[in-house]
């Protein structure tokens, strides 16, 4: 079975740029993210019981998800996230399970954001890695890529686990404040540290 290094952080903290990294360096990557773009993409799996629960108003022209009509009932309502989340997890977990054995890469990078809030248990994870940056930070980040006002960018914030619950739930801290060249140390480091991990693993060696 692959080590898998679950990858964490809040909106905006920088976790693809991050992820990116460590596959220059050869590491695989399994994104939950894309995957629940393809689970509620046109025809996706995910789709025909988002409709039956939430209604055909949730779904765009083309049949997909009308992601920004959801996220709007989402944050009006946790009721709706908490169902929205207890429909779409189980249905990622198995097709991460899936893809992570189709690699064969020294370890997996399972990139989760919400790994906090739905609890490191729910997944097979080896390692837990935090990207990490100031919360004001976030904030910057996330409207100058997505165009979100600064209360809905406050609202998706709001809605996450703190910087201190994503913090114990992580082996690993790696801080995103900095310009993308001053990641090139630490994700060396943390690279180096996670294939000894991998082949202790693989060996059943003690972990050192």
């Amino acid at each position: 079975m692959s080590f898998v290094v679950g990858l964490t952080g809040g909106i905006g903290s920088g976790k693809s740029t991050v992820a990116e990294a460590f596959v220059a360096l050869g590491a695989g990557l399994v994104d939950t993210d894309v995957l629940a773009r393809q689970l509620t993409g046109p025809e996706g799996a995910a789709m025909p019981a988002l409709i039956e629960r939430f209604g055909p108003g949730i779904c765009a022209a083309d049949g997909s998800l009308d992601r920004a009509a959801m996220r709007a009932r989402a944050f009006a309502d946790p009721g709706v996230r908490r169902e929205l989340e207890a429909l779409l997890h189980p249905l990622i977990r198995a097709r991460a399970e899936a893809d992570i054995a189709l690699l064969r890469t020294p370890y997996v990078l399972l990139a989760i954001p919400l790994l906090a809030e739905v609890g490191r248990q729910a997944y097979r994870l080896d390692r837990v890695l935090l990207v990490d940056c100031p919360e004001a930070l976030q904030r910057r980040r996330v409207m100058a890529r997505s165009g979100l006002t600064g209360e809905m960018v406050d609202a998706i914030m709001a809605a996450q686990a703190s910087r201190a619950a994503r913090r114990a739930v992580a082996d690993d801290v790696l801080d995103n404040s900095g310009a993308r060249a001053e990641l090139a140390v630490p994700v060396a480091r943390l690279h180096d540290l996670y294939l000894r991990l991998a082949q202790a693993k693989a060996t059943g060696a003690c972990r050192p």
